[in-house]
């Protein structure tokens, strides 16, 4: 579940449980709760009970990660795409297990996204981070940047990254400011005009727009600047897909009408002109060409 993902930055997903509770703007459009609720999966919201996945499923990190020591090279497993490892709602022996399960398959790097990255540092294995582990949290706005990231920067990890999907606003990671007020950059610690320096930068940047019929558009300015951020420090940069919405530069669709709407401000540079498409058609090209950058494993 699932042995080949078709996620862009992983090769493989495993769910250890399944069910969750929206607690973001990111979760407004939740494709895991679409999912349970059309196969009754589970009762999806708090208070509701969490389901633990099969025997037979977690077998599965078992094998992959036989394979991945027989050909030598290591698999990304995406961990938990219809759940979140850090919900308060999981019981303590499911996430032992999960992090014994971790332990057991060094040759697998473990990504493990959340939203509840404040809950972290204390249900995290009191030895440590497992070092095949890569921490990362959902950013889609400068509120949450501002929020979590500094939590991020704390919290004991080899890998720390980004997923901004969907991408709802504009993110500036050079200036995410603390409860002091005071500004610092996310990516760098070579930035003029930031007060303090976080101990730790971000690894990695994911980017993407909403899928689904019910989908934000993203603006491709939001999507540039923050590649070029990543550019100039130097960050591994990946973008995922435009989602539901394509930006509309000139040229033909093919037949079939589509949903559209201008993004941005006013003044011509940062408006843009987005197209509801659908995923595929949109695709995942910026500027030419696509970005499928990775940080190198330091395990």
């Amino acid at each position: 579940m699932v042995e080949n993902s078709k996620i862009e930055w992983t090769h493989h997903t495993f769910n250890p449980w399944i069910g969750c509770t929206r607690v973001s703007p990111a979760c407004d459009h939740c494709y895991a709760e679409t999912w349970a609720r059309r196969y009754g999966a589970v009762e999806w919201g708090a208070g509701k009970p969490r389901k633990l996945t099969s025997e037979a499923n977690w077998q599965q990190p078992l094998k992959w990660n036989r394979e991945a020591e027989k050909t030598g090279q290591r698999k990304r497993v995406f961990c938990a795409s219809l759940a979140d490892v850090f919900d308060n709602a999981v019981s303590y022996e499911w996430r032992e297990r999960l992090w014994r399960l971790i332990l057991d398959t060094p040759h697998l790097d473990w990504l493990l996204l959340t939203k509840r990255i404040g809950n972290a540092d204390h249900m995290l294995p009191l030895k440590g981070t497992p070092k095949n582990v890569w921490l990362g949290i959902s950013v889609v706005n400068q509120r949450e940047a501002d929020r979590d990231i500094p939590k991020l920067l704390k919290t004991e990890a080899n890998v720390r990254f980004l997923s901004m999907e969907p991408l709802l606003g504009p993110v500036d990671l050079n200036r995410i400011e603390n409860t002091d007020g005071f500004h610092a950059s996310a990516l760098t610690r070579q930035v003029d005009g930031n007060y303090y320096e976080f101990e730790k930068t971000i690894d990695w940047v994911i980017v993407g727009g909403e899928s689904g019929k019910d989908a934000r558009p993203m603006s491709p300015h939001w999507a540039r600047d923050l590649r070029d951020q990543c550019a100039v420090a130097g960050v591994p940069f990946l973008f995922k897909q435009w989602g539901e919405w394509g930006w509309w530069q000139g040229g033909y669709f093919g037949p079939g009408k589509f949903e559209a709407t201008f993004i941005g401000d006013e003044s011509a540079p940062f408006r843009a002109w987005m197209t509801k498409t659908g995923k595929k058609i949109a695709g995942r090209v910026l500027d030419g060409r696509e970005w499928n950058e990775f940080p190198v494993m330091a395990a």
